[in-house]
């Protein structure tokens, strides 16, 4: 092994608990060196503090040989160490381009140079093949995905050497995702070391030379990803053998009754006169690449945001009503899961007690004005039990938490609270892959009580695994639904792309 681009030795990190124990890593130049774990074990504790946003306990760190010791992520960046965090960190009022260019805006006399900045910033976009982007649109306007892309691409656009990549495909399409894999490869070539995070073990297989594997926070072990398959890497993040992770078949506990039915839904060009209906005991899952407009839909039938048209219907009969005002569906017995668990889900200052139970607390836990903190907090406790929480106590932020444990307490608030029907979007979104078994259980025991549960995902196998039924978005429309054994990737790709071509599948 040549001499480390970055090398740490015994790297320990405590909060109230012990976090990283005396942890060793290197990367080398021109190596993409994935690292692997379970939530909590680890993982992104130690990026932050190699991207100087946390320091370390005790433990050392060396960058080409010299001691490497960040006060700040600017004085990282300075150092050419670079990194796009799991959690969006734009500014969504701010345009694309003032987002990219913020610690660096082109000036004189203290007045920006709106010309440059936009040319700084197209330059940028271009180069990572973002040229559709528009540099003056706010930031907030656009999708998870597009969020996620505009971070890489200010990355890439800096002085870097070392680049750190927290579950960057997370919200991406296929396509998207391969572009950046391209990118990637081009980086290694270039002697730049990359640290990957991703709980997508193909991805894992296909770009890393190496893996590292934390658990608990201890280092397990590092390997050359040749030779390692992705059931190994699973068997030496949880400690448990390859067989206990085996996919169970599918079972349908679809009936014949329909629990919501959503007809003519339209937004803008966004969402054009979408409509649906699910069963009780079904998983309708809703395909499509990024920017196809499944989000915006889900946030149309729950009352997030303001439909021009279209009408629901909730059980087999029953009169035509839209919602105002998320509020009115919670009350009628809808749950949502949203994408962004940090702007629309959860507060994260607060407790996972306060998050897990707001949404019941007039409806189970008060009498009289008061809440009963004893039925409260026993019934918080079971659902975290349930979903193996990883958590020091009820009582603890929510932000200290991990991003899948975060995702965990999000899914716990609508379990409290007892939907009957529930909108899942990206439901494992930054989850492992022992934690994605996990929600995947939960949700086909959901269906086992009759619950009624749509599902919008990136990820394609999760849909296929978990799904009775797909459909598929294309450009705004719902273009294709099939259902189990009658579909196929090709089939749904195709559908995917159809209204980008000009066809209808």
């Amino acid at each position: 092994m040549p001499d480390s681009l970055l090398s740490l030795e015994g790297l320990t990190k405590r909060y109230a608990v012990t976090v990283l124990d005396d942890v060793d890593f290197d990367l080398q130049g021109g190596e993409i060196h994935a690292l692997l774990g379970s939530n909590g074990a680890g993982k992104s504790t130690l990026c932050r503090i190699i991207a100087g946003l946390t320091p370390p306990t005790s433990g050392s760190m060396r960058l080409d040989g010299q001691v490497y010791s960040p006060s700040g992520k600017q004085e990282a960046e300075h150092s050419g160490v670079q990194i796009v965090q799991q959690e969006l960190c734009l500014i969504p009022t701010l345009s694309v381009a003032e987002n990219m260019m913020l610690s660096r805006m082109p000036q004189r006399l203290g007045i920006i140079k709106q010309g440059e900045l936009r040319q700084q910033a197209r330059i940028a976009l271009d180069r990572v093949e973002l040229g559709e982007i528009d540099p003056d649109l706010p930031a907030g306007k656009l999708g998870v995905g597009r969020q996620q892309l505009v971070e890489i691409a200010t990355a890439l656009d800096r002085q870097c050497r070392i680049l750190i990549l927290d579950e960057p495909t997370s919200s991406l399409s296929g396509g998207e995702a391969e572009n950046l894999f391209r990118w990637l490869d081009r980086l290694r070539d270039e002697g730049i070391g990359i640290i990957y995070i991703s709980h997508r073990l193909d991805e894992v297989a296909q770009l890393a030379d190496r893996v590292t594997i934390l658990r608990d926070g201890r280092h397990v072990c590092t390997q050359y990803t040749e030779g390692l398959s992705t059931d190994e890497m699973v068997g030496l993040m949880t400690g448990e053998s390859p067989a206990q992770h085996s996919a169970e078949s599918f079972r349908s506990y679809r009936t014949d009754r329909v629990a919501l039915r959503a007809e003519n839904f339209s937004h803008d060009q966004v969402v054009r006169n979408v409509s649906f209906h699910v069963h009780e005991g079904e998983r309708f899952g809703i395909a499509g690449l990024v920017g196809a407009g499944r989000s915006e839909l889900l946030r149309l039938v729950f009352g997030a945001d303001s439909a021009d048209s279209g009408s629901l219907r909730l059980g087999d009969s029953g009169s035509p009503l839209r919602f105002n005002h998320p509020h009115e569906a919670v009350d009628a017995g809808l749950a949502m899961v949203t994408e962004d668990r940090k702007s629309n889900g959860l507060l994260l200052p607060l407790s996972i007690r306060f998050n897990a139970s707001i949404a019941s607390l007039a409806s189970r836990f008060s009498r009289g004005g008061l809440v009963r903190r004893r039925a409260e907090n026993e019934t918080v406790s079971d659902v975290a039990h349930q979903l193996d929480l990883r958590c020091r106590d009820l009582e603890q932020a929510t932000v200290t938490l991990s991003g899948g444990n975060q995702q965990k307490v999000a899914i716990a608030k609508w379990l409290v609270r007892k939907a009957d029907i529930f909108f899942f979007d990206e439901p494992t979104r930054g989850i492992d892959v022992a934690s994605r078994r996990r929600i995947y259980r939960l949700i086909e025991s959901l269906a086992a009580e009759g619950k009624a549960i749509v599902i919008v995902s990136s990820d394609l196998d999760e849909l296929l695994e978990t799904c009775d039924r797909i459909a598929v978005m294309s450009a705004g429309r719902m273009v294709a639904t099939f259902s189990r054994g009658d579909w196929s990737v090709d089939r749904i790709m195709q559908a995917a792309f159809s209204e980008h071509m000009g066809k209808t599948a």
